[in-house]
């Protein structure tokens, strides 16, 4: 009864994140820099769900499942940048345990999404470039629902599974969150007083059941796609192909071995800056890049663009007149 007391007198209500490290004259700097990162990605996502859903033209699977991935960039984002940003120019680094948790939760929900729905993309490039004359018959309406609806849900289970083991442990000090989002499990040894054991397995084999299989089969996808591609005659066609297929399998590989890396290999003091690095790339970078490689560079998108800019210039006219 006593211990019992002892504990609640001790646990915490709010966290402190160390952020990106001791460096209260970067912060400025830190700040516009991460300002335009997250500004870019905002625009550049919630363009392409705006096409997407305007221009009758992309109504198709492709096109269907990078809207998806693109709102899902835009969520993702918006869980751990503002929060992040508003650290950096108010140098207020706290966060009560159940802003904690809800982060905790979107933070894994889009996370577990995005490595399915990545995996769904690749299968659905592998059967338009190996497979087309199936590609029509195989990949109808219900079909893409029920696969963009597949990998929200697996990333759903991830998220509420994770929070609820999380949520289970007692936090009695310290109260130092050594990153810059409120990601508990690499830090779960020093900041909870009770046994971390099972979350820590928990989240291992979270890590493995979420992100190999997703990351075997978009891989295998990628690499019959390129064997495919290396059989087009057209010396041009072939380069052209390879360019955007490249793309996607670079932005692919770098999203989930950064995240393969930070929660698959052991909790270490050496690597604790390292995985910070290394988590950069799949909350900032990735989010970022991927509606210019995956969705910007395609002429169908561009000409959407277009007739879009077109409409609306004309739209604004004659509003004017």
């Amino acid at each position: 009864m006593a211990n019992r007391e002892r504990k609640n007198q001790t646990d915490v209500s709010e966290f402190i994140l160390l952020g990106l490290g001791d460096l209260p004259h970067m912060d400025i700097l830190f700040f516009l820099c991460f300002l335009i990162f997250y500004l870019i990605t905002m625009a550049g996502n919630l363009l392409i769900v705006f096409l997407v859903m305007a221009i009758q033209h992309l109504h198709r699977p492709m096109y269907f499942f990078l809207s998806n991935l693109s709102f899902l960039e835009s969520c993702y984002s918006s869980t751990i940048l503002p929060k992040m940003l508003a650290g950096f120019l108010t140098r207020e680094r706290t966060i009560s345990i159940e802003a904690c948790f809800i982060q905790i939760f979107f933070f894994s929900f889009l996370g577990g999404s995005e490595c399915y729905l990545l995996s769904v993309m690749s299968y659905d490039r592998y059967l338009a470039i190996c497979k087309p004359l199936h590609y029509a018959t195989v990949m109808k309406h219900h079909l893409c629902l029920q696969l963009a609806a597949g990998s929200w849900l697996n990333g759903f289970l991830v998220g509420i599974s994770i929070t609820i083991k999380t949520s289970q442990l007692s936090f009695c000090g310290p109260n130092i969150i050594d990153h810059y989002f409120c990601d508990i499990i690499p830090n779960i040894k020093q900041i909870s007083c009770s046994d971390t054991h099972s979350v820590e397995l928990s989240a291992f084999a979270f890590a493995c059941i979420f992100t190999l299989p997703p990351f075997l089969l978009t891989l295998i996808s990628y690499i019959l796609i390129l064997i495919s591609i290396l059989r087009i005659p057209s010396i041009t066609g072939r380069q052209k192909a390879f360019s955007t297929c490249s793309s996607h399998l670079i932005v692919v590989a770098l999203f989930y071995g950064t995240l393969m890396i930070v929660y698959m290999l052991p909790p270490s003091k050496d690597l604790r800056s390292l995985k910070k690095i290394f988590s950069l790339f799949y909350t900032v970078l990735t989010p970022m890049v991927n509606p210019l490689i995956y969705s910007l560079r395609n002429k169908e998108v561009k000409k959407a663009l277009q007739r879009a800019t077109r409409n609306l210039i004309i739209f604004t006219t004659f509003s004017k007149t």
